[in-house]
């Protein structure tokens, strides 16, 4: 049996493990340090608690056995590619080990570790700023923030959220903030929504660098009609604990500060030996995903090159489509029968401001060609992105009954997790 190791459970990672698990000749492995997954694009989503991690998430347990796989839970540490092992540090549950430190053997490694926030060396982000990277920080998220909403809207203080970075997840954070504080308001609990601050800062000249200015556009005038702050061309010069302090010395007082200003790959990818790395800690790979004969990198942790210089971006689109073309020419790749290049196709992208609104720009490969969605049409291109992942997790059928379950758990107890007053 040759041994596929996969390590990091997110979009691409996982979606791989599915689909090689069970195939004939190969035992294939998934090393994960959280229990289940999400979805990246719904980590704001939980972290504003208007999602609920256990409904939204996948269990790696319940995959693997439905799929063929297995699942090693715990942080893979380190990568010893002479010895081909890699090294998995114990896994704890409630503060008792349930799975002690040990070493997976691999014939085939594929790092799928994603990507974290990165500080750009800004004095305070690590000591004073909480991160949105995974699920563990989400959830940690949520539990600062609820119980000191209920608290300001008890007391008729405000509570100031400051979100440093105007990219995807700070946008759509800043959004979700917003639309809890009014479900709050909507049952009667509280003015949750005039004790709510959110301040988005950034230091280019417009949200959204990625998408088209439109789209950008769009998306700030419709936060600010939500009561958000918007400080662009902001430069940070370091975050205090009441605070994000701006190069020219002012001070922008907050009660809770979220860093998401930018992204560099995981550092396992550039701690391995015998690969090479750009300036993020990104893994350069060849038109096949390859970093080594016997190391393959997709999704925000690979350095894909485009016919030149400009790298693929670090989006959950890439990661989908690369785990995709090796899930169906992995095994040719290592039998050494040669498969064809791996081709991105830009679809567009979508952004969700929660419940309010929803903007989208049409790729080159967009049914109807480049061009711009704003309001349901790009709520439901939003929507279906989730369902697509999850039929290729679990199949059409269970796709279905998971959307009917989700459905019926709206509707008979609301969208939101709401702390009690």
């Amino acid at each position: 049996m040759h041994r596929i190791v996969i390590i990091g459970g997110g979009v691409a990672g996982l979606d791989l493990a599915t689909a090689l698990g069970g195939r004939a000749g190969y035992d294939v492995s998934l090393i994960d340090a959280a229990a289940q997954h999400v979805w990246k694009p719904m980590l704001h989503s939980v972290a504003a608690g208007t999602e609920d991690a256990a409904i939204a998430g996948t269990s790696y347990v319940r995959q693997a056995r439905r799929h063929g796989f297995a699942y090693i839970p715990g942080r893979a540490a380190a990568v010893d590619r002479v010895g081909r092992e890699i090294v998995v540090d114990a896994f704890a549950l409630n503060g008792m080990t349930v799975h002690p430190a040990r070493r997976i053997v691999f014939d085939t490694l594929i790092l799928a570790t994603g990507s974290v926030a990165d500080p750009f060396g800004v004095p305070g982000v690590e000591e004073h700023a909480l991160h949105i990277d995974g699920l563990a920080e989400a959830v940690r998220f949520q539990e600062h923030v609820l119980p000191r909403l209920v608290a300001a809207a008890q007391a008729k203080r405000p509570l100031s959220i400051g979100i440093v970075g105007g990219g995807a997840t700070g946008v759509q954070l800043a959004a979700e903030l917003v639309r809890i504080a009014d479900t709050y308001d909507a049952l009667g609990l509280g003015p949750a929504r005039a004790a709510l601050a959110v301040t988005l800062i950034d230091r280019g000249d417009r949200l959204l660098p990625a998408f088209p200015e439109r789209v950008s556009a769009a998306a700030r005038v419709r936060l600010i009609e939500l009561g958000v702050v918007v400080r662009l061309e902001a430069d940070v010069a370091g975050i205090a604990a009441d605070g994000v302090e701006l190069d020219h010395g002012e001070l922008v007082a907050t009660d809770l500060t979220v860093w998401a200003a930018g992204v560099r790959a995981a550092p396992l990818g550039a701690s391995i030996a015998g690969v090479d790395h750009d300036r993020s800690g990104r893994i350069r790979v060849d038109a096949c995903c390859r970093a080594a004969p016997d190391v393959f990198a997709i999704g925000d942790t690979a350095a894909f090159e485009r016919g030149g210089p400009e790298t693929l971006p670090p989006t959950a689109q890439v990661a989908y489509q690369q785990a995709v073309y090796l899930s169906r020419h992995l095994p040719a790749l290592i039998e050494g029968r040669g498969a064809p290049p791996f081709r991105y196709r830009d679809f567009g992208s979508l952004v969700a401001l929660g419940g309010y609104d929803a903007y989208g720009a049409l790729g080159r490969f967009g049914v109807f060609g480049r061009g711009f969605l704003r309001g349901r049409v790009a709520q439901l291109g939003h929507a279906f992105l989730y369902r697509r992942h999850q039929w290729r997790l679990h199949g059409l059928r269970r796709m279905l009954l998971l959307w009917v379950e989700e459905t019926s758990r709206r509707w008979a107890r609301g969208p939101e997790k709401l702390p009690s007053p």
